[in-house]
């Protein structure tokens, strides 16, 4: 069986180029908003999450701090997949409790893969 990835992102385009990536080993289920993924997780626990910070009502700020307050989620890995790269983001997303950051565009598919089997493997 895959292992199941949450996908939280607005743009189309970047759920579509993550899709194209990760389809092959995962089992993918998309959300485009943070109240969509909230509602999601509740019947459907992946086993790590992408998430897009600047998404539209509920960012990924406010999705992370949620998912770390239930008692279900809260050791799920969640990897903020953003647009901020500026100097010091990394640690600042790091530090709110992601368990990892990835820059979009992605340029390097190697760097998306490389941080999800890292925290698949971690928290098997």
């Amino acid at each position: 069986m895959k292992p199941k990835i949450a996908v939280v992102e607005d743009n189309m385009d970047n759920r579509l180029l993550v899709q194209a990536i990760l389809e092959d080993q995962y089992e993918i289920s998309e959300y485009e908003n943070g109240k969509e993924v909230v509602d999601g997780l509740a019947d459907n626990i992946p086993d790590l999450v992408l998430l897009d910070i600047s998404l539209p009502g509920m960012d990924g700020v406010e999705v992370l701090e949620w998912v770390r307050s239930q008692v279900r989620l809260k050791d799920l890995p969640v990897i903020a997949l953003t647009a901020h790269a500026m100097s010091g983001d990394r640690e600042k997303y790091l530090e709110m409790g992601f368990d990892e950051y990835v820059t979009k565009p992605i340029v390097d598919e190697e760097v998306l893969m490389g941080a999800i089997e890292r925290l698949l493997a971690d928290s098997a």
